[in-house]
């Protein structure tokens, strides 16, 4: 067995989790049940599968890190920043391209955000990863929305509490000028935000551990987008390392081939793939 395992937990957010009602609370001002606003189908049965892996591998695990998708209510990529050129709402999971910008089709709600919301774009689409999503406001700072699914918190509470340990939070989100998918940095660093830029001390943490198990919401979006940073800027190489636990995690609905592409393209690399039951197997040999 590895001597050193860090098990990396990518935004495992109850607004990613498709949950039951029996984990909604209730709405203290409206009396209505509090929904997650960006579930992914499956996802509510990937945490529970990551709880039991996380309870059945605690004694073999030595790190534990869960980053948290964290935004502010007005972003570039919420339907709070963007109107239509006529002034009316755009609707969640629109796409915006700068030449529609350009057009007037799309506009920043804020006219005086027109310059940079251009430059924006055009540097993201330069960079051919992504186009801007327009995404329902989600994981908002201080929300229940934002919170860790239950289970996983509850399995990873555990063993911080058996063994003395923390798990280490990463926020990744809070600049409201670019995207940010990846745990590791946003889609368009900003030259004067360093949280937008690459996280050496989180790569340097996962470079120290012999063993590097991933999972989390959504394979098609920020697990996928981590990873890929995390092959591209791990020092030590070797990414044979790396676990990816396929049954905990699951891709945006419309976006599974963008999941299939990635998990191809990281086989190709040498990155493993394996259940978290056949995992933990092998890690309590």
């Amino acid at each position: 067995m590895p001597r050193s395992i860090h098990l990396l937990l990518v935004d495992p957010q109850n607004d990613f989790c498709d949950l039951p009602e029996t984990y909604l609370p209730p709405d203290p001002l409206t009396g209505q049940l509090t929904r997650p606003s960006l579930p992914v189908s499956g996802a509510h049965a990937d945490m529970q599968r990551l709880a039991r892996f996380i309870d059945a591998t605690a004694s073999a695990l030595t790190s534990i890190t869960v980053t948290l998708d964290t935004h502010h209510r007005l972003d570039i990529a919420h339907p709070t920043f963007w109107a239509t050129g006529d002034g009316q709402p755009v609707e969640p999971f629109t796409p915006i391209t700068a030449a529609q910008v350009r057009a007037g089709a799309f506009l920043p709600r804020h006219a005086d955000d027109l310059p940079r919301t251009m430059s924006y774009l055009a540097e993201l689409e330069a960079r051919g990863r992504y186009t801007l999503m327009v995404w329902p406001v989600h994981c908002e700072i201080g929300t229940w929305g934002h919170n860790v699914h239950a289970d996983v918190r509850a399995a990873y509470s555990r063993w911080e509490d058996d063994g003395q340990f923390i798990v280490r939070k990463v926020p990744k989100g809070t600049n409201p000028w670019t995207e940010h998918y990846s745990a590791l940095m946003a889609e368009v660093p900003d030259a004067d935000d360093p949280r937008s830029q690459l996280n050496r001390g989180l790569v340097d943490s996962l470079d120290r551990a012999e063993l590097i198990v991933i999972a989390g919401e959504a394979g098609s979006h920020c697990v996928k987008a981590t990873v890929e940073h995390l092959a591209e800027h791990l020092p030590g190489g070797n990414l044979s390392r790396i676990v990816l636990l396929t049954d905990c995690m699951s891709p945006v609905a419309g976006f599974e081939d963008a999941q299939t592409t990635f998990l191809q393209r990281m086989r190709d690399l040498g990155v493993q793939e394996r259940t978290s039951v056949d995992m933990a197997r092998a890690l309590q040999v």
